[in-house]
């Protein structure tokens, strides 16, 4: 996929939702509309239909509200309980791993590398707790002063090379290993659905290209859809061995062949596709597992 703005050939604006405010100007490169800051951004897919993107602040605030939870769990609980969620870890290591993805996060938006970069050498922390109060203070730092469409590298193929990307990884990143905490603490705080669609969207629209480009290609061919309980929001995903994965939203209503059929309240979806909870489907098993991103 070509490099482009965060609103760019599919991308559109409208009155029809709420205001999102962005750090800076954005440019719609197909038409040569200004987005203003403050503009809401909305998505437009093929088939017609618009929905709500979180915009570069709504995912800052959702690191925000996430990492408070995550650290407020991880402050109380013993570093050796096991974390059932995210085997063999326990919250010690759990800790660790958060605050070492916000530290090569923070380096890699720092620096404006086009190019993977070389994660720090792992060290022994003696305090992972404030090792991780540093590391979030530091990413929210770099994230905050760094507008939306500054390019710099990415690991999806089918993701721009803009800095978005790594606004909204860190948001989902945090929001599932503040659920894996909670769970393992047997405390309860569910994911707003706005949170889990957007995070649904990430994972069948971008991490989905990344898995089958690191991992071994699936030998898997047909298609599957992906569909909201809660919602009208569908998504198209098809397989072909080899090739990054296609993946559409439909149209509400519209009729579409398919092999296999996900379906789910949203933040059921979103734990379902990374492993947390059993995906409820229907049709071609091994394209139903070729949809998990673990």
């Amino acid at each position: 996929m070509a490099d482009r703005s965060p609103i760019a050939a599919d991308w559109h604006t409208s009155h029809r939702a709420e205001r999102v405010e962005f750090p800076g100007q954005l440019h719609h490169f197909r038409c040569g509309v200004r987005i203003m800051r403050g503009t809401m951004c909305l998505r437009l897919t093929e088939e017609g239909d618009v929905r709500t993107v979180l915009g570069v602040q709504r995912w800052l605030s959702a690191f925000d509200e996430q990492s408070r939870m995550f650290r407020d769990v991880v402050r109380e609980v013993d570093p050796e309980t096991m974390v059932p969620s995210c085997p063999p870890w326990t919250f010690g290591q759990l800790t660790m791993h958060v605050g070492r993805f916000l530290q090569t996060v923070s380096a890699h938006v720092r620096s404006g590398s086009q190019e993977p970069m070389r994660p720090d050498p792992l060290t022994t922390v003696p305090d992972p707790v404030g090792f991780l109060d540093e590391q979030v203070a530091d990413v929210r730092e770099v994230l905050g002063s760094t507008p939306g469409n500054r390019p710099v590298w990415t690991f999806s193929p089918a993701a721009p090379r803009l800095a978005w990307f790594w606004h909204r990884r860190v948001a989902h990143e945090m929001a599932l290993r503040r659920w894996d905490a909670h769970s393992a603490s047997r405390s309860s705080a569910p994911l707003s659905r706005d949170l889990a669609l957007d995070g649904v969207d990430e994972a069948l629209g971008t991490l989905l290209a990344a898995k089958q480009a690191v991992d071994s290609p699936l030998a898997v061919s047909g298609t599957a859809l992906v569909v909201c309980d809660d919602g009208d929001e569908t998504w198209r995903v098809r397989f072909v061995p080899g090739e990054v994965p296609e993946v559409r939203q439909v149209k509400p209503g519209a009729t579409v062949a398919t092999d296999a059929r996900a379906s789910g309240r949203a933040s059921h979806l979103y734990l379902a596709l990374w492993g947390r909870v059993p995906l409820n489907g229907e049709g071609d098993p091994a394209i139903l597992a070729a949809l998990r991103l673990r």
